[in-house]
């Protein structure tokens, strides 16, 4: 099939609540709305996702949507097998049939006729109908559907359509105030406060600039990435080069110029 989808009921992961999210997808949850989940990259929403599944008891079927995701990647489609032409179902499917919790990751990504798909899913008949079969699923109370994309790469041609987004309870992300991201470094690096307070001045400075090369700005999980390398005893600025200045430019102004902003907060 093309997609990648991952599907699985495990204990919650590491998770710091920022506002009332937690609050607001358990009550989406139990009123059997769907949630649509902004933010930019490395933000947390895929962990959020993943800690609300565990904490609600529900399986998790996580789809990551690209641009040759179709409906019928979601849905299902008919296969020839040793036993004739089978119909095998999407994850989606899946999904419904088995009151799952249904994640789409970057759902703008996918092409157009996927969102048509979901609009019978998130409003209040929930319902999947599967043309292919001419089965129409009705949704168990446990099953919710939840998307999610960033805002800061939406352009004409790859955007939420009203018609889809007004079905939908939404969450705005961002990144986490300093004491929070400075406690999830620790918590996920397993370094010490010291070197995780460091590495979040460094990403306020580096969010500060209004350099329009930079597509997207240092995330939560660029600060983890370099303080594990920094945990397993590279040098800090070598860390931070690979890990944050390399993973956010291609181009060499641009590194040089994140490179000064890295060694003048550093103080290395």
């Amino acid at each position: 099939m093309d997609y990648s989808e991952q599907q699985h009921l495990a204990k919650a992961p590491f998770y710091i609540a920022q506002a009332d999210e937690v609050a607001l997808f358990e009550h989406a949850f139990r009123q059997r709305l769907p949630v649509l989940i902004k933010g930019p990259t490395g933000c947390g929403k895929t962990r959020f996702v993943e800690y609300m599944a565990a904490r609600l008891g529900r399986p998790l079927v996580t789809v990551s949507c690209h641009d040759d995701l179709s409906a019928a990647d979601l849905v299902g489609r008919h296969l020839i097998g040793e036993q004739g032409t089978v119909w095998v179902d999407g994850p989606l499917t899946r999904a419904v049939r088995s009151g799952a919790i249904c994640y789409l990751d970057e759902v703008v990504e996918a092409r157009k006729d996927t969102t048509v798909v979901l609009h019978p899913l998130a409003d209040d008949r929930r319902i999947l109908p599967i043309e292919r079969t001419g089965e129409q699923l009705i949704a168990p109370p446990d099953f919710m559907l939840v998307i999610s994309y960033n805002p800061g790469y939406q352009n004409l041609l790859k955007s939420l359509k009203p018609s889809t987004r007004q079905r939908f309870v939404a969450l705005t992300f961002g990144y986490p105030g300093p004491e929070v991201e400075r406690d999830i470094v620790v918590a996920e690096a397993g370094v010490d406060p010291a070197l995780a307070t460091r590495l979040v001045k460094l990403a306020e400075a580096l969010r500060r600039l209004t350099d329009h090369d930079l597509e997207e700005t240092i995330s939560t999980r660029l600060l983890v990435m370099a303080a594990r390398l920094v945990a397993s005893g590279l040098p800090l600025t070598v860390a931070c080069r690979s890990a944050i200045v390399d993973a956010l430019t291609d181009d060499a102004e641009t590194a040089a110029g994140l490179d000064e902003v890295v060694q003048a907060t550093l103080g290395a």
